[in-house]
C-alpha cells in the first residue's frame, strides 16, 4: 500500500513540529469564524434569550462530544440545557422536548441523516432550530431557523478527513454563543457560584466568615485584668495563636498574639506582674461575620496576619478565626 506525498511530508517532522501546524491551523480557522460573523448569530442568541423551555443540543460522533459540551458550558452559565443524541431522540427522547425550547443541531457536512429524520418532529411541535454546519446550503442549514456557518478552509489532520478544526470552530462558537447569552442575561459571579458550589469559585463566593468563624467556648479571650500567665494559658488552650481581650460588655478592646509574646520578652517585662491590659494590642484588627470568608483571606495576606476576630455592628466579640480554618474549609 503506497503513501501519499502529504503523509510523506507529515513523516517528515517532528511531533513539535505538527502540534504547532496543529494549534495555528485550528487558530485561522476560528478567527476566519470570528471575521464573518453577521446578524445570524444575534438572531440566534435572541432565540435562546426567548426560549421559554430549555436549549437542546444534538450531535453524532465527533459533533456529538463537542454538542455535550456545549450544552454543559450553556448550563452552567444560565441557560437551561442538556445534550441529546439524535439517535436515541427517534427512540422515545424526543418527548423531553417541548414547544417551547430550542434546538442547537450541529453537523458538520449538515446532511446527517439522524438530525434530519428528527426535523419534522421539531416544525410539528413549534421548538426552534438553530443549526451549526459547514455548509450553507444542505438540508439542516436550509431548514433551519437560524443557521450559523462553521466551515473551514482545511482541516488540522494531515490526511484532510478526521475532523480536527471543524470541530474546534463549533466548539468556540458555542463558547461564544453562551457567553453572549450570559452579559445579555446580567449573570453574575455570584449566580455562577450557585451553580458551581462544589467548586472553587463556588467556595470563594458562597462562604462567608460566619461559616468557618470559631464560636462560643472556642473562642479565646481574657478580661484586660486577667494577668499575662492567664492569657497565655487561654491563647494554648484555644490553639489559634493570639487571645482577644474583651470588657465587661463582651466588647473586644484589645488582642494579644505570639508575636505580642515575643516582643515582651524583648522588653524584659516581669510577666508574672503583668496584665493583659498592658501588653494587649489596642483597636484589634477584625472583620464582620457576614463578609465572605475570602475577603478574610485578603485582609489576612495585606496585613500580614495569620488570625482574625470576628465582631459584630456593635463590636462585640462573636466569632475568631486563623488560616488554618480557611484553608480546612478550602477558601485558600
Amino acid at each position: 500500500m503506497g503513501i501519499s506525498k502529504l503523509q510523506k511530508s507529515s513523516l517528515a517532522k517532528t511531533p513539535l513540529d505538527l502540534a504547532r501546524e496543529v494549534l495555528l491551523i485550528e487558530a485561522r480557522e476560528v478567527e476566519a469564524l470570528a471575521q464573518r460573523l453577521d446578524d445570524s448569530f444575534t438572531r440566534a442568541v435572541e432565540l435562546i434569550l426567548q426560549c421559554r423551555g430549555r436549549v437542546v443540543v444534538s450531535g453524532m460522533g465527533k459533533s456529538g462530544h463537542i454538542g455535550s459540551k456545549i450544552a454543559a458550558t450553556l448550563a452552567s452559565t444560565g441557560t437551561p440545557a442538556f445534550f441529546m443524541h439524535p439517535a436515541e431522540a427517534s427512540h422515545g427522547d424526543l418527548g423531553m422536548i417541548t414547544g417551547g425550547d430550542v434546538m442547537i443541531a450541529l453537523s458538520n457536512s449538515g446532511e446527517n441523516d439522524e438530525l434530519l429524520a428528527i426535523l419534522p418532529l421539531l416544525k410539528r411541535m413549534g421548538a426552534k432550530l438553530i443549526s451549526l454546519t459547514g455548509n450553507h446550503k444542505s438540508t439542516l442549514a436550509l431548514q433551519s431557523d437560524v443557521h450559523l456557518d462553521t466551515h473551514v478552509t482545511q482541516e488540522a489532520c494531515p490526511l484532510g478527513l478526521s475532523p480536527t478544526a471543524s470541530t474546534t470552530a463549533m466548539l468556540a462558537l458555542g463558547d461564544a454563543l453562551a457567553v453572549a447569552a450570559l452579559e445579555q442575561r446580567g449573570f453574575s459571579r455570584e449566580d455562577f457560584a450557585l451553580s458551581h458550589p462544589g467548586g472553587h469559585l463556588g467556595r470563594k463566593l458562597l462562604v462567608h466568615v460566619r461559616d468557618v468563624m470559631r464560636i462560643g467556648g472556642a473562642i479565646p479571650q481574657v478580661p484586660p485584668t486577667a494577668s499575662l500567665p492567664e492569657g497565655l494559658l487561654e491563647m494554648s488552650r484555644k490553639g489559634l495563636g493570639m487571645t482577644a481581650v474583651v470588657d465587661d460588655h463582651g466588647k473586644a478592646i484589645g488582642v494579644f498574639t505570639d508575636g505580642d509574646l515575643r516582643r515582651a520578652f524583648e522588653k524584659g517585662i516581669d510577666i508574672a506582674a503583668t496584665l493583659m491590659q498592658d501588653v494587649m494590642h489596642k483597636d484589634p484588627l477584625n472583620i464582620a461575620p457576614e463578609k465572605l470568608a475570602v475577603d478574610a483571606v485578603e485582609l489576612m495576606e495585606e496585613r500580614k496576619v495569620t488570625a482574625l476576630l470576628v465582631v459584630d455592628n456593635q463590636g462585640a466579640l462573636v466569632g475568631a478565626l486563623n488560616m488554618h480554618d480557611l484553608l480546612v474549609a478550602k477558601v485558600v
